[in-house]
């Protein structure tokens, strides 16, 4: 199949926008828990997280909102937001929409020059920061480049949002109301910038038009999983467009949602808020099934979990057929007692479904997931997409597929085998830069940039980044992430980098994980020791040959890994060898490893 389109289930009004899933809430079901917000200072016995209704998020978003506009920020204006993941995210997200204005999401782990080129492309008037470190950067970035139109610097912390609340006491509920009621349903919801694995960061132009039509259709397509019954703890960045529309899908569903800023602290609030479904990106999940693997082999029971897993898979493998042999069953049902039902109370035990995108997940840990009784619902889409293009739903699901388009967008495949998109997820435009139009757009349909195809029921799958074929200097096209992503599952690699444009033959750069080398290493019978050092072992090396044979079986003999390294040290986002959403900076990596490619080709360091 070449083409695939769903048409939408429901449209909006031209008058709607954003605010309006609050102000329905607020005035149909006011009690309706919306967000819930971590209580630092619970002592034993009183709840861990303090509800927040519809109507007290709408009273102290429009609280804000009057705030912004009482300091002379226009309708239509540009207000920069840089914090982690916390609901005063989402609280002034909503309240920068109230004001009539859109927001510009910069990553917190932003350095002042990315912070200018926001800024400064996007315009901003004013930002809202999380803490006086941020406003250090924001000021100084500001200060560097004569960013004089940044005319205010709010914080979230030291009753910085209560200072807005102050200022805004003496503009009227009709200022508001018509500021609120002056975004339509086409107007610029936000400018979110690319985190830019190539090149410097675009601007993506999403309209309150991909907000809300996306979140009604999807809301349709998911009732199990979005509801007023549902809840979910965010701990991806909301300056991505993954999360950030999900916050917004949340609102409109009425789901209670709870953040987490630091994924050290992730564990024990799953624990305690107990979330209904997750968001996540693949490594994510990689990184659950590995430290699920890690602590049954350090304890001593490595083949009770292995067998488990195996029994997942081979379980939900079966189920998607339709037929569960009655010996399958039993397994399944032992070791969800064993296996199974711990992992999920690690979780917080209620989790029913997760929903995975920023890059494919891969067939294995999709049945694994599934097999342990939680559902990952893979979707597609990009920055320019407002997220999701397609998504799996309990009722319409393939694992190892990225789903079908959701209402209202279609799919298409361009003779090289180019993802094409169109329909209401899809951007108007790059901000300021209309001399990408031409190269962006196809007519209505947008190049994703991504390979993939779709089988005969609009499912669609993805083969790899059309920027990341590899071509050797024998003419041979080789699609890095099938290798990648295999020799990545084992829990002793952290990050591999396939490599080999214009070489004679395709070959690895390897990052060990170093949360699974101590365990690893005790179980070979080997003394604790450094990432470095271990780089350097022949065991490790044997290890990690093995883990390149059996990945190589997947592709043919020409695309097969024929050489490796094992660097000392990882890729990271804080090495700028990751992009917050962890993606890998391909370009970035072989610049600072070019020593080790040289060694593997033969060639002389410049």
């Amino acid at each position: 199949m070449r083409e695939f389109r769903v048409p939408a289930r429901t449209e909006s009004s031209p008058e709607t926008n954003i605010t309006d899933f609050v102000m329905v809430h607020a005035r149909n079901s006011p009690d309706l828990t919306l967000f819930s917000v971590r209580n630092p200072n619970a002592a034993e016995g009183q709840p861990a997280w303090t509800p927040v209704s519809a109507v007290e998020f709408r009273d102290d978003a429009i609280a804000i909102a009057k705030g912004i506009i009482a300091s002379g920020v226009e309708a239509g204006d540009r207000v920069a937001i840089m914090a982690r993941t916390r609901y005063e995210w989402a609280l002034v997200d909503f309240a920068i929409w109230f004001a009539g204005c859109a927001s510009v999401p910069i990553y917190e782990t932003s350095s002042p020059t990315q912070v200018a080129w926001i800024i400064g492309d996007s315009g901003a008037t004013a930002a809202v920061v999380e803490s006086g470190k941020h406003e250090n950067v924001v000021r100084t970035a500001a200060h560097n480049e004569g960013l004089d139109h940044l005319n205010h610097v709010w914080l979230m912390e030291d009753n910085g949002l209560d200072a807005l609340r102050e200022a805004g006491k003496d503009v009227s509920d009709e200022l508001l109301e018509e500021r609120r009621r002056s975004l339509k349903l086409d107007s610029l919801a936000t400018i979110i910038y690319t985190s830019g694995t190539t090149g410097r960061p675009k601007g993506c132009e999403l309209s309150q038009k991909n907000f809300v039509d996306l979140s009604k259709n999807a809301q349709l397509e998911l009732p199990e999983a979005v509801n007023p019954s549902a809840s979910t703890l965010m701990f991806l960045p909301l300056a991505h467009v993954f999360a950030r529309f999900i916050s917004v899908l949340g609102v409109a569903a009425g789901v209670n949602i709870a953040h987490t800023p630091d994924v050290k602290n992730l564990l024990p609030d799953l624990q305690s808020f107990s979330p209904t479904f997750l968001l996540a990106v693949p490594r994510v999940f990689e990184k659950v099934y590995n430290s699920s693997m890690l602590k049954a082999e350090d304890g001593g029971k490595g083949k009770i979990f292995h067998a488990a897993a195996d029994t997942a898979i081979e379980w939900s493998r079966a189920t998607e057929k339709g037929a569960v042999p009655l010996g399958l069953k039993l397994k399944h049902t032992l070791f969800d007692k064993l296996v199974y039902g711990k992992i999920r109370e690690a979780m917080g035990g209620r989790v029913k479904y997760a929903v995975s995108g920023g890059g494919p997940l891969g067939e294995r840990l999709g049945h694994f997931f599934h097999g342990i009784g939680l559902l990952v619902l893979e979707g597609y889409g990009l920055t320019e997409t407002t997220a999701p293009i397609t998504v799996n739903t309990p009722k319409l699901i393939k694992i190892g597929t990225v789903g079908k388009p959701l209402p209202g967008n279609g799919v298409k495949i361009a003779d090289d085998g180019e993802i094409l998109a169109t329909g209401i997820c899809v951007m108007r435009s790059y901000y300021n830069r209309p001399d990408l139009q031409d190269e962006t757009f196809e007519g209505e349909w947008f190049h994703t940039g991504d390979i993939g195809s779709l089988d005969e029921d609009g499912f669609l799958k993805i083969t790899g980044r059309k920027k990341e074929i590899i071509v050797t200097a024998s003419g041979k096209n080789v699609i890095p992430s099938q290798l990648e992503d295999n020799i990545r599952a084992n829990a002793l690699v952290s990050q591999c980098v396939v490599i080999g444009d214009n070489q004679p033959f395709i070959a690895a750069l390897v990052t060990l994980d170093s949360e699974a080398l101590p365990g690893w290493l005790q179980r070979h019978n080997l003394p604790h020791m450094s990432v470095a050092q271990a780089a350097q072992l022949d065991e490790v090396r044997t290890e990690i040959q093995a883990l390149v044979d059996k990945a190589n079986e997947t592709v043919s003999r020409a695309e097969g890994i024929k050489e490796f390294r094992i660097v000392a040290s990882d890729f990271t986002e804080e090495s700028g060898h990751l992009t917050p959403s962890l993606k890998i900076k391909r370009a970035q990596v072989l610049k600072d490893f070019q020593a080790e490619v040289d060694a593997i080709y033969g060639t002389k360091a410049n």
